[in-house]
């Protein structure tokens, strides 16, 4: 962790997909797919299918490599959706990484967001990290803020959550999937290089 203390995961504890046991807590976290291709998205599928061949394929892929990846608390508390599944069905997320790094930067600073509600029941997670600083440095994720990591840099034009999080068309849609696709490349090379 950032201060120093060993947070090894087991994948052998029955129920639980990665687990953590220690004097830091208990932990349940569980992987995702960072990064939502839309495919499934109504209002898209006419889009979808004009993109030129193998743009969808290509796109599809690379949300698949470690650097499209993410581990997030996975366990429900008091029957109530976790993160993973709150980020995925909130309509102004829509499961967008780069919109739920800023619900997670907002939370650090005390800020309300779409998500504050779930990030709240897995606080004892968040603060692991200490910071907003400290979480986007443990996981690797300084090419989605800036370097002060004062703001996100989004995939799409971004307006305090009032702009719509799937993309309206076929220009929004691969300028969405072009800078999501950027990040993903450099995350995969953080996360070669910190091997």
């Amino acid at each position: 962790m950032p201060n120093g203390t060993p947070f090894s995961l087991d994948d052998r504890t029955p129920g639980a997909y990665l687990y953590h046991r220690s004097t830091l807590g208990e932990f349940f976290l569980t992987s995702d797919t960072a990064i939502p291709d839309f495919h499934k998205e109504r209002s898209l599928t006419e889009v979808l299918k004009n993109l030129p061949d193998g743009e969808f394929q290509r796109f599809y892929e690379l949300t698949y490599t470690i650097g499209g990846m993410v581990l997030f608390p996975g366990k429900q508390i008091n029957r109530k959706m976790t993160l993973n599944g709150a980020r995925g069905l909130h309509p102004r997320i829509k499961d967008r990484f780069d919109l739920t790094v800023e619900c997670i930067r907002r939370y650090y600073g005390g800020k309300d967001s779409p998500l504050h509600e779930t990030l709240a029941r897995y606080d004892a997670f968040f603060q692991l990290f200490g910071t907003f600083a400290g979480y986007v440095e443990h996981f690797l994720l300084q090419d989605l803020t800036t370097a002060t990591f004062d703001r996100v840099t989004f995939f799409a034009p971004f307006q305090d959550f009032d702009t719509s999080a799937v993309p309206q068309n076929s220009e929004e849609y691969r300028d969405y999937c072009r800078a999501a696709s950027t990040f993903i490349e450099a995350r995969n090379e953080r996360i070669r290089r910190s091997v």
